[in-house]
C-alpha cells in the first residue's frame, strides 16, 4: 500500500508539473501584444500561471509607466499662450520643499543605435517579419492628403496625464510624481506643439486632450472610442497619432534621452509601428503604418540629426489597427523637461508636415 501511494504521488506530481509547463508555453506564445522576448517573456508567462501572478493585467498592454501612482489633480482646460513654465500646487517643483525625501540622479543619454542601421537611422525589429527597409521606403504611403482645409490629422493621447520634469537639475526627489491632468504641464502640451506646426503648413488637424488614463486599465479602449468618434465626425482623417512620453530607469535613477539641434537640447523621440503576429489583432494593413513610420523616421533624422531613438517595430497594435496612417510616438521620458519635449514636438511637427506633403 505504501509503495502504491508513493507511485500515485509521483504520478500526480509529474502530471501537475506537465500541466504548468504546458500553461507557461501557451501563455508565452500568446504574448504578441507585448514587445518582449527571452527571459522577460518567460517571467511573464510564469506569473500568469501562479495564483497571485501580477506581472501585468490581462486587459491592458504592459508598460513600465504602469507602476506610477494613479492619483489625479484638478484639470485645467486652457493651455498657456507662452512656452514659459509656471508652477502650480499640483505640478512638481524640483526646487520646492522636499523634506525627508531622498535625492536620485537623472542620467542624460543619447540613444543612437540598436537593431538594424539603414543610412542615417536604426530600426529595432522584434517581429518574425523579414524587413527590407530600403524596399519598404520606396513604396507609397497608401493615403494622400487632399488639397483642402478639411481635418485630415488627429492627434490624441491614450495616457493624457503623462508629464515631465520642470527643469534640468540632474536629479529628482523620491516624491516625484510624473503625471498631472493639468494640461499646461502634461503631454498635451507636446501634442499642441505638433498640431501647431501642421496648422502652419496648412494641414487640417484636430488635437484631442480628453483624459483617458484617470485609471490606467482600460485607457486604450477609451482612447480608441475617442478616435472612432473623430473618424465619424471628420471622415477625411488620414492620420491618427497617439502621443506619449516614455519612462526609462529604475526606482533609484532615471534616464533622459536627449539630442542637440542648433545649440538647443531636445528630448529624443521613439516612433512605434506594430505588427500583426498570428493574425491576433485584426491588423491586416500594418505594413502601411510601417511605411509611414519609416518615412517619418528617415525625415526626422535627415532634418534634425539625433532626434530619434531606433524605430520600434514590434508585436503590438496599441490602436494602430484603426487606419493605415496610425502611429504611436513617445516624446522623451519622465526625466526630460517639458521644455525639451515641447521643442521636440515642434521639430516633429515640421518633419511630419514634410512627409505628408511630399507624399500627397
Amino acid at each position: 500500500m505504501k509503495f502504491g501511494s508513493k507511485i500515485k504521488g509521483v504520478l500526480c506530481g509529474f502530471l501537475s508539473l506537465t500541466l504548468v509547463s504546458v500553461a507557461v508555453v501557451c501563455v508565452y506564445f500568446r504574448l504578441g501584444d507585448f514587445n518582449i522576448t527571452g527571459d522577460d517573456a518567460v517571467l511573464m508567462a510564469a506569473a500568469l500561471t501562479m495564483s497571485k501572478g501580477s506581472y501585468f493585467t490581462a486587459t491592458e498592454p504592459v508598460d513600465n509607466k504602469a507602476t506610477e501612482n494613479k492619483k489625479e489633480t484638478v484639470p485645467v482646460e486652457t493651455a498657456p499662450k507662452t512656452e514659459k513654465i509656471k508652477f502650480s500646487s499640483n505640478y512638481y517643483n524640483t526646487y520646492g520643499k522636499h523634506k525627508n525625501q531622498k535625492k536620485y540622479p537623472v542620467y542624460t543619454k543619447h540613444i543612437s543605435n540598436g537593431g538594424t542601421k539603414y543610412q542615417n537611422f536604426y530600426v529595432k525589429n522584434s517581429t518574425p517579419y523579414n524587413l527590407n527597409i530600403g524596399e519598404t521606403l520606396k513604396k507609397n504611403l497608401g493615403f494622400k492628403l487632399e488639397n483642402n482645409n478639411d481635418v485630415q490629422v488627429l492627434i490624441y493621447h491614450t495616457h493624457t496625464s503623462e508629464s515631465y520634469l520642470d527643469c534640468d537639475a540632474g536629479y529628482y526627489y523620491s516624491d516625484y510624481y510624473p503625471r498631472t491632468s493639468d494640461k499646461r504641464y502634461n503631454v498635451t502640451r507636446v501634442g499642441e506643439a505638433i498640431a501647431q506646426q501642421l496648422k502652419n503648413a496648412g494641414i487640417g488637424v484636430v488635437h484631442d486632450t480628453t483624459i483617458h488614463d484617470y485609471t490606467y486599465s482600460g485607457s486604450y479602449a477609451r482612447s480608441r472610442s475617442t478616435v472612432e468618434k473623430y473618424l465619424e465626425k471628420y471622415p477625411k482623417i488620414k492620420v491618427t497619432l497617439d502621443i506619449h512620453r516614455d519612462s526609462i530607469g529604475d526606482t533609484n535613477y532615471k534616464v533622459k534621452p536627449t539630442f542637440t539641434y542648433k545649440g538647443k537640447k531636445g528630448a529624443q523621440i521613439m516612433i512605434m509601428s506594430g505588427y500583426n503576429t498570428y493574425d491576433y489583432y485584426n491588423f491586416p494593413n500594418w505594413n502601411y503604418n510601417l511605411r509611414f513610420a519609416l518615412k517619418l523616421q528617415q525625415t526626422c533624422e535627415t532634418k534634425y540629426q539625433g532626434i530619434t531613438r531606433p524605430l520600434n517595430f514590434g508585436n503590438f497594435a496599441y490602436n494602430m489597427n484603426i487606419n493605415t496612417g496610425s502611429l504611436l510616438i513617445e516624446i522623451g521620458t519622465d526625466s526630460n523637461t517639458l521644455e525639451e519635449a515641447v521643442y521636440s514636438g515642434n521639430l516633429l511637427g515640421e518633419a511630419l508636415a514634410e512627409v505628408l506633403q511630399k507624399n500627397s
